[in-house]
């Protein structure tokens, strides 16, 4: 997909409206709408309740222009819409990138390329058990989460690999250590997000777990970090990853 026809924005885009519902008959004006009064009943995991919901939108570039629209019109359209029904909502957009040539529905391929649990706990199932192995160098498996160094899981933490996954899905470009700041701890108060040196150290324990690889995370002086592939460094992004592209 090209980033630069997911930004285009048309002089007047379309907003899509909520559909206005007839007034209720005066007899059932003392009758609670069924949204209003249904109880939450679906079987919730103990100790959760609902945040929000994802929406997965299948539709590709070429579908979009042929109804006279683009990717960035459609979301911004539907935030919109949003922005009208409930004003308090927060709404995050990333695209979809999947290998040309992915078989099946584009929402499957959608829901797989995002990681949405349920069509990838199906996948899962098939996927062959040897590669659990891999021969000597650096996989970066962004599907499983994990790294593989020499064949053997490495035992990265949790933020480790955050950091490491988000130099990978930018590879080439260099990374200031406030972005990675501003998108790691995105959601930490200002009390819990760490200060940019705080980079540094993650840096330096990331690179110790590479061993003789470690030169694949480059510093760049004053600036921040790079994640450089090499040769002996493959990158498994499974069904799909998600676009490093926010609208």
């Amino acid at each position: 997909m090209s980033n630069t026809a997911l930004l285009e924005r048309p002089a007047t885009p379309r907003h899509l409206r909520a559909v206005a519902t007839s007034a209720p008959a005066a007899e059932d004006a003392q009758t609670p709408s069924p949204v209003a009064a249904a109880p939450a009943s679906r079987n919730l995991p103990p100790g959760t309740a609902p945040r929000g919901f994802a929406l997965y939108v299948g539709i590709d570039e070429a579908k979009a222009a042929a109804s006279g629209v683009s990717l960035g019109v459609l979301v911004d359209a539907l935030r919109r819409t949003l922005a009208d029904l409930a004003p308090d909502a927060e709404t995050y957009a990333t695209v979809a990138l999947a290998p040309v040539g992915s078989g099946g529905r584009d929402v499957d391929v959608v829901r797989l390329a995002l990681h949405e649990p349920s069509a990838i706990a199906r996948t899962k199932q098939e996927e062959p058990e040897d590669e659990d192995r891999a021969p000597g160098g650096v996989v970066v498996d962004i599907s499983r989460k994990r790294v593989l160094i020499d064949g053997e899981s490495a035992a990265f933490t949790f933020k480790e690999f955050e950091l490491l996954q988000y130099l990978v899905l930018r590879e080439g470009r260099t990374i200031e250590r406030a972005e990675l700041v501003g998108s790691l701890w995105h959601s930490a108060t200002e009390e819990e997000s760490p200060g940019e040196r705080t980079i540094d150290v993650h840096v330096r324990r990331l690179r110790a777990k590479l061993g003789r690889y470690e030169d694949i995370v480059r510093t760049v002086r004053g600036v921040g970090y790079r994640f450089d592939r090499h040769a002996d460094v493959s990158i498994r992004y499974g069904h799909g990853t998600p676009s490093p592209d926010r609208f």
